[in-house]
């Protein structure tokens, strides 16, 4: 219609003006191809990825909040005791070594013992003598199969009350670890046989505390120590089969000697 489509033609412009309102109207306000389009085209292009930063260990991100626990240090080394009949009542005393108003319990036995045993605490259901609960009785007939008793050992735990689960590490932080090793020097036991060695190696510095097993002496200020590590009693009350893992390892760490 070459008399129609002229842009001088008013007829002509009403009719484009409106067919262009009916398509927007209808929603369709931008040109349209019949040409297929790969939309996912530029998701699908290789892209180099910045390598992840490095992951902090799980110690330093505790450290960096604020609400962190605080660790109280062991008074300083010039104050501990250094005889075998005063480490017992700073032990009761010194704040660092376990948090306030928990039940504190001594060291039981003489110096120079044959054997010291170590535990990393006292029981829950202990009196007020340390290992006499559930886990006591247990020792007892242990020592008995070796063929020894109490009056020829050394009790000790590395931490004076029961701290239901003791962060190790900070323990360790505080100076708790070089405390039990002053602690062991003082004893002069003759052998130590550690029951619960996981916790008690992780507060020496021996990482991860797994390693224990294959802990053979104990490097104190002295002459190094036998030791033999082992289960704890709980674990033993838990699973009886350990308590046959801990006997021939005492008969290899024995052999035929009488202690």
């Amino acid at each position: 219609m070459p008399d129609i489509a002229n842009a001088e033609n008013h007829q002509w412009r009403d009719a484009v003006t409106a067919a262009l309102d009916w398509w927007r109207d209808a929603g369709v306000d931008h040109a349209f191809v019949d040409d297929p389009q790969d939309w996912l085209a530029e998701a699908r292009k290789p892209r180099e990825a910045a390598p992840p930063a490095p992951m902090k260990p799980l110690r330093e991100l505790t450290a960096e909040r604020d609400d962190s626990p605080k660790v109280a240090k062991v008074s300083a080394r010039a104050d501990w005791p250094q005889t075998f009949e005063a480490f017992a009542p700073w032990w009761l005393a010194e704040p660092a070594l376990a948090p306030a108003g928990l039940h504190r319990l001594p060291p039981v036995g003489a110096q120079g013992a044959d054997l010291m045993i170590l535990v990393p605490m006292p029981s829950a259901d202990d009196g007020d003598t340390l290992l006499s609960g559930r886990a006591g009785r247990l020792l007892d007939a242990m020592l008995a199969a070796f063929g020894l008793d109490r009056s020829r050992t050394y009790i000790a735990s590395a931490l004076p009350a029961h701290v239901p689960m003791p962060d190790w590490h900070l323990h360790k932080e505080s100076g708790l670890g070089e405390v039990l090793l002053h602690h062991i020097t003082l004893a002069a036991p003759k052998r130590l046989l550690i029951l619960g060695a996981s916790g008690i190696s992780a507060l020496l510095g021996n990482d991860p505390p797994n390693l224990a097993q294959s802990l053979r002496a104990i490097n104190q200020e002295g002459p190094p120590l036998p030791a033999l590590p082992a289960w704890d009693l709980e674990s033993m009350l838990q699973r009886p089969a350990l308590k046959a893992g801990l006997w021939s390892r005492w008969l290899e760490w024995t052999g035929t000697e009488t202690i």
